[in-house]
């Protein structure tokens, strides 16, 4: 008998602004999966995250962390968002940056517990960033501000680790780490979604594509997603053309 999936979505459809951005979509993440959220502009791969989150209300379906709603879930879920959603003007350090993704576990008029400096030295060592606790976070690179976001959101010691664009505008080298560190996580039976736009990057790193664009149109294996049907339908002639190139598929 199969484990239960860590992360269930089912029937799922969100609108926004009176716009349908999110249809029916189903959805399944087991721990130790690395699953990518793949679609063009506009597809729905952020709302999805959000919804996750609770961050943004449904119309339908369910969403279930462990069989527990994301509202109960708060404090569970890790979540990297995009860089430029981050204050990065705001006057604290790397380590205060970390720790505040700790904040519902901690509260917001309670010191930090031994328990919460270890989860955030941990975190900080697992991006490697330790000998920069005391920096400011506005004088970062792309790449250290990045790795902060990741080792924020591990302070939680999240079974579930949900990441928007997370390559986006970095370096080689802080891919390469990121890549590395993501696959450790998934080895040691976190489950994590990652939205992006770099294909061959998700073939190479994700045991499962979910192709999206306001449902989900394919979802399993990279190796099993190679009819050029699939990715036309996903994004349409215009971009599949070089998405199936970079895949090694004549279309």
């Amino acid at each position: 008998m199969s484990a239960p999936p860590l992360l269930a979505v089912d029937g799922l459809t969100v609108a926004l602004g009176g716009r349908t951005v999110l249809d029916r979509v189903d959805l399944r993440v087991g721990a130790g999966e690395l699953v990518g959220l793949i679609g063009p502009n506009g597809a729905g791969k952020t709302t999805l995250l959000r919804a996750v989150l609770a961050l943004i209300p449904i119309a339908a379906g369910r969403i279930a962390l462990a069989g527990v709603a994301p509202e109960r879930s708060r404090g569970t879920i890790g979540y990297v968002p995009q860089r430029h959603e981050f204050a990065w003007d705001f006057p604290v350090d790397v380590g205060q940056a970390v720790m505040s993704g700790r904040a519902h576990r901690v509260g917001w008029l309670r010191r930090p517990a031994r328990e919460d400096r270890a989860a955030v030295e941990e975190a900080l060592e697992r991006v490697r960033m330790s000998d920069l606790r005391k920096r400011p976070i506005g004088e970062l690179s792309g790449g250290q501000r990045q790795r902060v976001l990741v080792a924020r959101a591990l302070a939680l010691r999240p079974p579930l680790l949900l990441l928007d664009e997370p390559f986006t505008g970095l370096d080689v080298p802080t891919q390469e780490l990121l890549s590395e560190l993501f696959g450790a996580l998934r080895d040691d039976g976190v489950a994590l979604v990652t939205t992006t736009h770099d294909l061959p990057a998700a073939a190479a790193l994700c045991g499962r594509l979910c192709l999206l664009n306001r449902t989900v149109v394919a979802d399993g294996p990279p190796a099993e997603l190679r009819d050029p049907a699939i990715w036309l339908r996903a994004f349409g002639v215009a971009q599949a053309d070089g998405l199936l190139h970079s895949l090694g598929v004549a279309p």
